[in-house]
């Protein structure tokens, strides 16, 4: 009986994306406001896209009205570069991910979804490039919401239109590589387990009491049993 609705992060959970995500989104910046503002050192880490864009862009002095005129261009600039030029090189999963997916779907007790800071235009793609974004049939995403503490209810929502279910937060897992992850998690009081295989080390995300901690996925019946331990 479907009784767990897991979430997944993707950037620094799921896998790593190399430079092109950064560039094409400069490249964007460039090709809209005829400027990349701090886009080439911003911590991009556990960021709503949206966020990030205008993050980059209040550091040249542009104002949010100003920001805002140009978000939706940028947006789908960034999108298509995105789609484009971003090969199955650029992308490496996570240790334990292939295998990790592939037994949490051929459970019945179990629906899998995304909580992530991409658009899903791009999101998408990064799951495509190494051929799993077929274990994700809903997701909730910066196209969303601007903020990411709101993406748990709309996750939650989608899973109910799709299952008929309404997950309880104790049934809801967030899995992440940030302190974001778990905030968001918080925000509805489901379970977080935070992984270590992004920009956060294992001591600076136990600071943040995630339900569980991993360094990565590599023994996937552990992490199983985390998930259905909750």
């Amino acid at each position: 009986m479907l009784n767990k609705l897991v979430l997944f992060d993707i950037d620094g959970t799921l896998l790593t994306v190399g430079n092109i995500n950064r560039q094409t989104l400069i490249d964007a910046l460039i090709e809209v406001y005829d400027t990349e503002g701090s886009a080439r050192q911003h911590n991009f880490a556990g960021k709503m896209d949206s966020v990030i864009i205008y993050e980059v862009l209040q550091s040249t002095g542009l104002t949010d009205k100003e920001i805002a005129l140009g978000f939706e261009q940028v947006k789908q600039t960034y999108i298509e570069l995105f789609r484009q030029q971003a090969k199955a090189d650029d992308i490496i999963l996570m240790n334990g991910i292939p295998e990790l997916l592939a037994s949490l779907s051929e459970r019945d007790d179990i629906l899998l979804g995304l909580l992530t800071g991409n658009f899903e235009g791009s999101g998408r793609h990064k799951l495509h490039l190494p051929s799993i974004n077929h274990y994700f049939s809903f997701g909730a995403f910066a196209d969303d919401a601007r903020h990411r503490n709101d993406l748990p209810a709309i996750a939650v929502e989608r899973a109910r239109n799709i299952t008929g279910k309404t997950f309880t937060p104790q049934e809801v897992i967030i899995i992440g590589d940030t302190e974001h992850d778990i905030r968001c998690a918080r925000a509805i009081e489901a379970r977080c387990i935070a992984v270590a295989t992004g920009n956060y080390s294992s001591e600076t995300l136990l600071e943040h009491k995630p339900d569980a901690l991993f360094e990565d996925f590599s023994d996937t019946e552990k992490v199983i049993r985390s998930i259905v331990s909750f």
